[in-house]
């Protein structure tokens, strides 16, 4: 059953019930704008599904879960996305659960597909030091450009923290910055004396000539003297990347991975880069030890004898 444009979408109920599940998480969660709305999108193209029907929420149950699943994986949707879909389908008939509105959670016994654990895109030191050198630092917006490559690659930044730095969240004397990551949680995250020899003349130079004269309270601004945005960073790293000769597909992300792989190379402990990234669970920094497994064995192949 295929959700075209002519659908009714999802029922004035359904569409209510969902709405006040929102507003559950935002206030008990703290979660971010884009997981709001991921957990929305996917509830309402379930709901729309469900009222081909003339079906509402509170009346499913667990075949008519995995039905839809079965629809989706029918059109094309990979096992990640279902696994999230279901994720944010438990979550949703956990609450309605929780508040009530149904006897029995229907997506209890609903198996999730198996998934692999894909390992991260991370790039080479010296693609990264090919990408850092990639914008034009004579002019006060590659200089910009590059501060923030700097920063992220120092720090592992998610890259909406890095957009999101406030002018007095930097303390240039402590080489520290304050970081507000998932959840509205504070972290203290150091800047080595690289990236802050690039932030202090940022700070000092290229941020006033931006700004001419305005007022911003954002690190990071733009030519407007608004802040940067996510999705111009990371069109700026893809630039830059064919700039500095790196064929791989690159986002912001992947000099967060670079930062976690490149310190455990270099005998970090995990658990002192679990705090640097605002891992809550150390078992998400771990897929940086199979990374760091799996270049060890692609040394060993190539350079031992009997490799």
């Amino acid at each position: 059953m295929p959700v075209s444009a002519d659908d009714p979408g999802p029922s004035a109920a359904d569409r209510r019930l969902i709405e006040r599940f929102l507003e559950t998480l935002w206030a008990e969660a703290g979660l971010s704008d884009n997981t709001l709305k991921a957990y929305g999108s996917d509830l309402s193209l379930f709901a729309a599904w469900l009222a081909k029907t003339g079906q509402g929420m509170e009346s499913v149950g667990k075949g008519d879960i995995e039905a839809y699943l079965a629809f989706r994986f029918r059109e094309n949707t990979d096992a990640r996305t279902a696994a999230r879909l279901l994720s944010s389908l438990r979550r949703f008939f956990a609450y309605l659960s929780r508040e009530g509105s149904i006897d029995s959670d229907p997506t209890l016994h609903v198996k999730s597909p198996f998934l692999g654990r894909p390992l991260p895109k991370i790039l080479t030191e010296s693609e990264v030091t090919a990408l850092l050198e990639a914008p034009d630092t004579t002019v006060p917006l590659g200089f910009r450009d590059r501060t923030m490559l700097e920063l992220l690659y120092a720090t592992g930044l998610r890259v909406s923290e890095l957009v999101g730095l406030r002018f007095g969240e930097v303390n240039l004397r402590q080489g520290v910055v304050r970081v507000l990551g998932k959840g509205n949680k504070d972290r203290l995250v150091p800047v080595g004396e690289e990236a802050l020899h690039w932030l202090e003349r940022y700070l000092g130079e290229s941020r006033c000539a931006i700004l001419r004269g305005r007022q911003s309270e954002h690190l990071f601004v733009t030519e407007r003297g608004g802040p940067m945005t996510r999705q111009a960073f990371w069109y700026l790293i893809r630039r830059y990347a064919v700039r500095a000769g790196i064929a791989k597909e690159l986002s912001p992300h992947t000099l967060r991975h670079a930062f976690a792989t490149h310190l455990l190379n270099r005998g970090a402990d995990l658990r002192v880069v679990q705090l640097l990234l605002g891992h809550s669970d150390l078992s998400t920094t771990q897929i940086y030890t199979h990374v760091a497994q799996e270049r060890l064995k692609e040394l060993h192949a190539r350079c031992h004898p009997r490799g």
